[in-house]
């Protein structure tokens, strides 16, 4: 696979209680801008989306904030970026963002970043889209979800496949390698869904 021109990243509106992971927003941001992808984002000047905004501008990058009206107040809105959408509601801001990127990596987050990466792997489980997603690990961020992966493997509620939806990382410098190493998951037919 060719690296995406642009990358939607998900990720917190709060910068958490490990500092590090400010870090690596900001070391990602700047990844982003120095192989000439553009990120794509939720357009928050608040937490890791600031800080992973701010430091792919601050490389020279490109950065499209996507953010619905009902958030796009002053203290939300980030100031400065390369695009800017404006949409009508949380529906329709991960449809735009899902239409602008040509892969997802996720950073640590809460439940928007939660619920915005469980929707997206769900959308290519049930083949709506075959890009690739990767969830970036750092500090061990994302060791519970795949335990909980795992678990809903062995308790029958997800195929072994499933676990192909998605690559983890655990620093940035590995980002870009698996995506160029991404595959389509096995997607098995509806009828062995019972």
């Amino acid at each position: 696979m060719t690296l995406p021109h642009a990358i939607c990243v998900f990720c917190g509106s709060r910068r958490g209680s490990d500092p590090t992971l400010a870090e690596v927003a900001a070391d990602l941001g700047r990844t982003l801008a120095g192989n000439g992808i553009t990120l794509v984002y939720g357009a928050g000047g608040v937490g890791l989306m600031d800080v992973v905004a701010q430091a792919a501008l601050d490389a020279g990058g490109r950065v499209t904030g996507v953010m619905p009206r009902h958030l796009a107040r002053k203290e939300l809105l980030k100031e400065g970026l390369t695009e800017l959408h404006i949409v009508d509601t949380m529906h329709d801001r991960k449809r735009v963002m899902f239409d602008l990127s040509g892969a997802f990596v996720a950073l640590p987050g809460g439940i928007g970043t939660l619920e915005e990466t469980v929707e997206i792997l769900s959308w290519r489980q049930i083949g709506i889209h075959d890009k690739p997603i990767v969830l970036l690990n750092a500090g061990g961020a994302w060791d519970h979800f795949e335990a909980l992966m795992r678990d809903r493997v062995t308790a029958g509620f997800c195929a072994p496949s499933d676990l192909e939806l998605y690559e983890i990382v655990d620093r940035v410098d590995q980002l870009l390698a698996a995506l160029d190493a991404a595959r389509p998951p096995t997607i098995p037919s509806f009828t062995d869904w019972t």
